[in-house]
């Protein structure tokens, strides 16, 4: 039996509400073979259990591991050469991608998310090019990554039958491009052989061989309402209920996606995906930045989640999602980090900062976002949205045990007023340079600075030596294309709706 005793200056072991948390001063938690078997003060455990090996030094902070309620990839699309713009026409410039070892890929994002206390993560797996059995090749790949260092993942592919570029079909779309793009459209569209049947077939291939696994589950993503027929989402939300797992869903992230719904189903894209009995509490809507209050009503009724991919919106110039509204709804809210955070990388400590700022709306209210309410989002909040649900997320007996502790010089030193909870302190100043251990299921994952089970100097230098060759003949000709898309995919959109019916809800609400 694995068994360690976990010493802290201070756990903060869940939040209570918006403004309170648990906290224990002097605390330590005993977990056998991953599970917390008790939680108590250093000195009470110790005495109890005075042969059993400590972890940490007694002046850290320690706080259940974190959950990235939604992400994608490694490196991040700066890096590839897509630079931040609006969603629909950043997509063109994300065909420019390099083919990627997603291995090596997904440990470097991991390497980040380990180092900001994140423990688990919601992987959804974009398009990937290929047959079904390389793309399923390919998924194992990065669960593969994940379990080699360690982290908890929820991994879902995202699937999309239709409209796989912009909101139109396919065919049409290439139909109304020059003759010499027709060409190199059909043959980027040929490249991804992956249909509804064999994605569904992909799911429960994975599901049989992963989900018993203690830190990976495999769960469902209708991309979104523009990539998914009604035939998709019938089969993904039958499967849903089927093997009762959670879905995560894309949805109304831009006005663009709204003004598509109200075209396809004359409706809100809430009121057209839950004709199809997908809203429920296993239902997750990414970015949700859109959503009316009437969505919000239902979504509410429903028991439904949203993850708040703050600093996603914002790069994308999507929006402000209504959080202050979906908190007094009592909607329950994760946090996603997607691509990249605010600074290009994956670093949940900032992500709670910018959430914690981005909603603070004129007044003198509370209703704004608060300390423990932005501890709740990347902790409980979004376990909730993820296959592994009330497992984790707090630490209690009981649940896993998923810790990290971090230095509290770092957050108080020169100085800091003995009044100032300790809450605020560590939200408002804690840093990844101050994490210093991070265990995912009982085990010590990252140590620190070190990560306990890849050698990430290695890995690193493994995918920096293998991007250095020359360009591919198809990543030359996706290059070319995406730049040469670029003005017709402009055009297509360009008064694709009348922006002053679409004032969006974060505006029309002084609540928010």
């Amino acid at each position: 039996m694995s068994t360690s005793l976990v010493r802290s200056r201070a756990i903060i072991a869940q939040a209570l509400d918006r403004q309170r948390w648990q906290q224990i001063d002097a605390g330590a938690v005993l977990q056998e073979d991953g599970v917390i078997a008790a939680v108590g003060t250093y000195t009470d455990l110790r005495k109890r259990y005075p042969n059993t090996p400590v972890i940490g030094n007694g002046n850290e902070i320690m706080l259940p591991g974190f959950v990235n309620g939604h992400h994608h990839v490694g490196l991040t699309p700066v890096q590839l050469g897509s630079p931040d713009m609006p969603l629909e026409l950043w997509f063109i410039t994300r065909m420019v991608a390099r083919n990627l070892n997603v291995y090596l890929d997904t440990l470097y994002s991991a390497f980040e998310m380990i180092a900001s206390g994140i423990t688990t993560v919601q992987h959804i797996h974009g398009w990937m090019p290929g047959t079904p059995n390389e793309v399923e090749t390919k998924a194992d790949q990065v669960i593969r990554a994940y379990e080699d260092i360690g982290m908890r993942v929820s991994y879902c592919y995202a699937v999309r039958d239709q409209n796989r570029l912009v909101y139109q079909a396919d065919d049409a779309f290439v139909e109304s491009l020059p003759k010499e793009l027709q060409g190199p459209m059909q043959r980027w569209f040929a490249r991804f052989k992956l249909g509804l049947d064999d994605a569904m077939g992909m799911f429960e291939s994975m599901h049989a061989r992963h989900n018993p696994k203690p830190r990976v589950k495999i769960q469902l993503a209708p991309a979104n309402l523009h990539w998914c027929s009604d035939r998709a989402l019938t089969a993904l939300s039958q499967t849903s209920r089927k093997y009762k797992v959670p879905m995560h869903m894309h949805l109304l992230e831009t006005a663009i996606q709204k003004e598509y719904a109200s075209r396809r189903g004359g409706c809100t894209a809430v009121e057209y995906i839950d004709r199809f009995d997908m809203l429920g509490p296993h239902l997750t809507l990414g970015h949700g930045v859109w959503l009316s209050e009437k969505d919000v009503d239902r979504m509410a009724q429903a028991g439904a989640c949203v993850c708040h991919n703050c600093s996603s919106n914002f790069r994308l110039r999507s929006g402000i999602a209504a959080l202050n509204h979906f908190e007094a709804k009592g909607i329950n809210t994760a946090i996603g980090l997607d691509e990249a955070g605010i600074n290009d990388d994956r670093d949940m400590l900032q992500e709670m900062r910018l959430v914690l700022r981005a909603h603070r709306v004129p007044g003198i209210g509370d209703e704004v976002p608060t300390m423990a309410q932005v501890l709740r989002m990347a902790t409980i909040g979004g376990a909730r949205t993820t296959g592994f649900g009330e497992q984790i997320g707090t630490i209690a007996e009981g649940k896993a045990a998923d810790l990290s502790l971090i230095d509290w010089e770092q957050i108080s030193y020169p100085y800091l007023d003995v009044e100032m909870p300790l809450l605020d302190a560590v939200i408002q100043r804690a840093k990844t340079g101050g994490v210093r251990t991070v265990m995912c299921n009982g085990e010590v994952i990252y140590d620190n600075g070190r990560f306990t089970r890849v050698d990430r100097e290695n890995a690193l230098k493994t995918l920096h030596d293998e991007l250095q060759h020359a360009l591919s003949d198809d990543e030359v000709e996706r290059r070319n294309l995406s730049k040469a898309l670029l003005p017709h995919v402009k055009r297509f959109y360009t008064g694709y709706f009348d922006s002053a019916k679409h004032e969006p809800f974060y505006r029309q609400s002084s609540r928010i």
